[in-house]
């Protein structure tokens, strides 16, 4: 069996690099994971973190911005399929109930929203997405007639990210709980 090609070993380095700093930015802390850190659990020599990426802070920001994309494209065919806004809404909130505050994908989301708020252009970038993510929701609402669509797809987008960190202090806050007092703001 024939090794891989440098090209495809480089494309192995950086997927695993990026994958290693989606792990570690909520295992860590955004500001604690350093080339060091990254390379050895990644397992591959510091200068490779360089010769992939120009730098930390864009490898962490691709990293974790990629593992944002993916969540939030994940549940977009799941919000496709709603047959009514309530159903939207309901789909939308149970899929609260996956995240405590405190796993991965709520701490990874916390250190990026902090990160951001300190560098212009991963702001930029996280906006890009949430943007996207808003147009969707805006185009579902619209669709099923709801008034306002655009400033009730912003209103519950946030909502939802302030549930998302609350989760974290008050495990309780459940679909089931939630989805009575949001469905009267639809």
């Amino acid at each position: 069996m024939a090794s891989p090609s440098a090209a495809e070993r480089g494309r192995q380095v950086r997927r695993r690099l990026l994958s290693t700093a989606a792990d570690l930015i909520p295992e860590l802390g955004w500001m604690a994971v350093s080339t060091r850190v990254l390379a050895d659990r990644a397992g591959v020599a510091p200068g490779l973190v360089h010769y992939h990426f120009a730098s930390l802070q864009a490898l962490l920001a691709e990293a974790a911005l990629g593992r944002i994309r993916e969540l939030l494209d994940g549940l977009g065919p799941l919000l496709e399929g709603a047959a009514s806004p309530e159903e939207l809404l309901e789909t939308m909130t149970a899929s609260l109930d996956g995240f405590s505050g405190r796993d991965p994908m709520s701490l990874l989301f916390v250190e990026t929203y902090l990160a951001a708020a300190r560098d212009e252009e991963l702001r930029a970038a996280a906006g890009t997405i949430v943007d996207d993510f808003r147009r969707l929701l805006t185009r579902l609402l619209a669709e099923h007639g709801v008034a306002a669509p655009g400033e009730t797809a912003s209103v519950f987008m946030a909502t939802v990210d302030g549930l998302m960190l609350h989760r974290a202090l008050t495990p309780d806050l459940t679909a089931a709980s939630l989805a009575p007092v949001l469905r009267r703001m639809f």
